[in-house]
C-alpha cells in the first residue's frame, strides 16, 4: 500500500485531508472561537484517536491497544505561512521524474513548482510535487532538516497542502507528519529528494519518540 493512498484513506475520516489545519478550523469554528495553538490540539488528538481505532491506520494492530499517542515538537506559530504563492521550478532537474520509495521502487512524480518562506533571516525554497491520478492542485511537499535523522525521521517528514480560496497555500511545519512506513514497513513512502533538504533545525509538528 503506497503511503499517500493510505493518508486519502483516512482523509474520508476527515472531510477532505488528515493533514488539513483549515479542515479543524471549520469542524470548531460551529461551537465557538478557537485559537490556532488550540485547533492543532485537537487536531492532534482526533489524529491519534484515529491511530487507535481507525481502520486504515498505519499502527500494526496488534500494537494500537498500547498505543497512547504520536510524540509532537510544541505548536509554534511563526512556523506557520501564509498566503504562499506557488512559484514556477526553475531549478536544473527534469519536471517529470520518478520518485524512490520506502520499498525500493520508483513512482511517477512532477515537479509542480516551489514555495519560499524567509526563516532565521533568509529566504527558504521548498519544491512541491504532484502524482499521477491526483490532483493538480493538491501539493505534497516533503522536506529534510536538521533534526532529520536524530529527533525526527531520516527519510523526512510531509506536508500536503490545498489551495485557499485565493489560490494562495499555507505552508505549515505545525502539521508535518511522518510517513506511515514509519510505523509499519509495508508501506511503500516516497523519500524526500535532496532538493528539499532545509539547513536548520524545524522544531515543529511530528518528531520521534525520545529515547531514555
Amino acid at each position: 500500500m503506497t503511503d499517500h493512498d493510505a493518508h486519502h484513506d483516512h482523509d474520508a475520516h476527515h472531510e477532505h485531508g488528515e493533514h488539513r489545519e483549515h479542515d479543524q478550523h471549520h469542524h470548531h469554528h460551529e461551537h465557538r472561537p478557537i485559537d490556532y495553538a488550540e485547533a492543532i490540539e485537537q487536531y492532534r488528538a482526533e489524529k491519534d484517536a484515529y491511530y487507535r481505532t481507525g481502520g486504515h491506520s498505519p499502527i500494526p494492530e496488534a500494537e494500537r491497544k498500547a498505543f497512547t499517542g504520536l510524540p509532537y515538537y510544541a505548536v509554534d506559530p511563526a512556523l506557520r505561512f501564509d498566503g504562499r504563492t506557488l512559484e514556477p521550478y526553475t531549478g536544473n532537474l527534469p519536471s517529470d521524474f520518478e520518485i524512490p520509495t520506502s520499498d525500493g521502487k520508483l513512482r511517477p512524480a512532477h515537479r509542480a513548482g516551489k514555495l519560499t518562506f524567509d526563516l532565521d533571516g533568509e529566504r527558504r525554497a521548498l519544491t512541491a510535487y504532484t502524482f499521477d491520478a491526483g490532483d493538480e492542485e493538491s501539493l505534497f511537499v516533503p522536506f529534510l532538516d536538521r533534526t532529520s535523522g536524530t529527533e525526527t525521521y531520516g527519510a523526512g517528514r510531509y506536508l500536503d497542502l490545498d489551495p485557499g480560496e485565493d489560490g494562495t497555500y499555507t505552508l505549515d511545519f505545525n502539521l508535518a507528519y511522518h510517513p506511515s512506513c514509519v510505523y509499519d514497513p509495508r508501506f511503500s513512502c516516497p523519500l524526500t529528494p535532496q532538493e528539499n533538504r532545509l539547513p536548520v533545525r524545524i522544531e515543529a509538528g511530528e518528531r520521534l519518540a525520545s529515547q531514555a
